[in-house]
């Protein structure tokens, strides 16, 4: 069909193409409707009230918070339209309708009608039809799959077990339509990604559902939250923004979820094993889960989230089922000599770029034996630039045997290629006055080797060094005297937040420019923060840590 309605409505307005997908969260301002994110091409384009054309959407899954509260406010495209499958913005646009009334058409077009919907200035839309510019494309109906039910799906459906289970419910299974499944799938835990307060929109949805007495039927972990819990008001923060971060987090809480505060749950005692069938949210855990545990898990936008922790029913579709796990593009990897640890974010943010929308397998990794933490960050940069939910290593991860498809493609990723990406990820100065580590939160492992790397030695004086952890994580180290060890060079280590939700005055307000071993971090953060950002290995970030300088040069195994 040359266009189907996902979500129905009209809409009007000028046409905005983007020739590839963007995040919403880190990307889109949702104070004003502008794109922020450095590295896409419609950076500084404000989205409000257009048509907006895209392939997908990528990157994190609180992309649906930040449109929700875009269209609460006014501020949202009139009309998002796609070539290819997506769930995160469907998702806030359908909790937009469903909760409050707002309705915000999504639809999907074949390539050749989207190629020609995205040469035309303005659009309107109804629900059975698109005109554009002397183009007409007739509208077909969304799907409506008949979905195998459960006694006990219908029973919640019905409202059988309260209003917010019906709620979640419908929501799952509206999910589940416009995917193709046909029935859902019980899951062992969950974990909460709307918990970050990155706009007033999911303390909006969160309360409203803790109000209905709503209480997760599954264990269910939470992400990193906008403020350290305990301490938000000795820090500074003003009460304009610590009371809602707090009150969000507490609402989770209140409907029964854990309480970890970690955007890195599979560090936690609760991680799953492989083949458990999974609700995570939050776009590097779900990657890892999927790529390095061998656990299954959709990537799950916010809202829906919170709606499978409610009724323990997952819609049946994506990586949940063994031929989506499969690998529809082979990226050959030119592996230099005696790499270190910022080749692995490296990797992955190319990887992710070179493999867009498919699941890619890697090849010519093995050799280089990376760590569990080497590919926790080759997880988390890759999610910055890909919408899949996973990826293959070749001789690393557990399900990379077998796993390409008959119909795959296959690419290359040069040396040249990843000098290319150094110099992207590096425009800052090479004065700096922040070390970031802890985009996703830092492993003990990681906490020891940046203890070991200090050598007792203090930072310097005007450069401030922070670490984000989980509480499970600082606890380790505290017992172990990790945690002794930082603060006496001066490192700080934060609990609850992380670097994708630190705000000032937490984040030191006289930086200009700081550095990060984080792939995810050095992609973000110019958006996110206002501030240049330098990327390079943690021995890099320990050097400017003790010089305040990061000098503009390739990485020896580069050079």
């Amino acid at each position: 069909m040359a266009a189907r309605s996902i979500l129905g409505g009209v809409a009007h307005g000028p046409v905005i193409v983007a020739g590839e997908a963007l995040s919403f969260w880190g990307g889109v301002d949702p104070a004003t409707g502008k794109v922020i994110d450095v590295h896409h091409p419609l950076h500084g384009v404000c989205l409000t009230d257009s048509i907006l054309l895209m392939p997908s959407s990528r990157g994190s899954c609180t992309g649906s918070g930040v449109l929700l509260d875009l269209a609460l406010t006014g501020r949202a495209p009139a009309a998002l339209v796609f070539s290819e499958a997506e769930d995160v913005l469907t998702l806030g646009a359908l909790i937009a309708s469903e909760l409050f009334g707002k309705r915000l058409p999504v639809l999907r077009l074949a390539p050749e009608a989207f190629a020609a919907l995205s040469q035309a200035k303005t659009a309107t839309i109804s629900d059975t039809a698109i005109e554009a510019d002397g183009l007409q494309l007739a509208v077909s109906p969304a799907a409506s799959a008949a979905l195998d039910l459960t006694e006990a799906d219908r029973a919640m459906l019905d409202g059988r077990e309260g209003l917010a289970v019906q709620l979640a419910m419908r929501i799952i299974c509206a999910m589940a339509a416009q995917q193709g499944a046909t029935g859902l799938v019980d899951v062992t835990q969950a974990h909460i990604d709307g918990c970050i307060y990155a706009s007033p929109a999911n303390l909006t949805f969160a309360e409203k559902i803790a109000d209905m007495g709503a209480r997760v039927r599954v264990p269910t972990t939470m992400n990193a939250i906008s403020v350290d819990r305990a301490n938000w008001r000795e820090q500074g923060v003003p009460a304009s923004f610590g009371d809602p971060a707090a009150r969000l987090a507490d609402a989770y809480v209140r409907m029964g979820c854990r309480p970890t505060f970690t955007c890195s749950p599979y560090l936690l005692d609760s991680a799953p094993g492989a083949g458990e069938t999974i609700a995570w949210a939050e776009s590097n855990a779900v990657i890892f889960a999927n790529t390095v545990l061998g656990a299954r898990t959709a990537k799950h936008p916010d809202f829906l989230d919170l709606c499978i922790a409610l009724t323990g029913r997952a819609p049946l579709s994506g990586v949940y089922l063994d031929i989506h796990r499969k690998a529809r593009r082979v990226i050959d990897v030119e592996l230099p000599d005696a790499v270190d640890d910022a080749f692995w974010p490296l990797i992955g943010y190319l990887a992710g770029r070179a493999a867009p929308d498919r699941i890619p397998l890697l090849r010519g990794l093995a050799s280089a034996h990376p760590s569990r933490d080497d590919l926790k960050a080759l997880c988390a940069a890759f999610g910055t630039t890909s919408a899949a939910p996973m990826l293959h290593v070749e001789g690393v991860t557990p399900e990379a045997e077998g796993a390409a498809a008959a119909d795959t493609d296959r690419m290359v990723i040069t040396r040249a290629d990843m000098a290319a990406a150094w110099q992207l990820l590096n425009e800052g100065p090479e004065a700096v006055e922040l070390v970031a580590i802890g985009s996703p939160h830092a492993s003990i492992a990681e906490c020891r080797a940046l203890a070991v790397a200090l050598g007792g030695r203090k930072r310097h004086k005007d450069v401030a060094v922070i670490v984000t952890a989980g509480h499970q994580v600082i606890a380790e180290a505290r017992d172990d005297g990790t945690l002794g060890l930082l603060a006496e060079s001066g490192v700080q280590v934060l609990p609850d937040l992380c670097w994708c939700s630190i705000s000032e005055p937490v984040f030191p307000t006289r930086t200009r420019a700081l550095i990060t071993n984080s792939g995810k971090y050095a992609h973000y953060g110019p958006g996110l923060s206002g501030r240049a950002v330098r990327f390079g290995s943690l021995a890099e970030c320990v050097s400017a840590a003790l010089t305040g300088l990061a000098p503009k040069t390739l990485p020896d195994w580069l050079s």
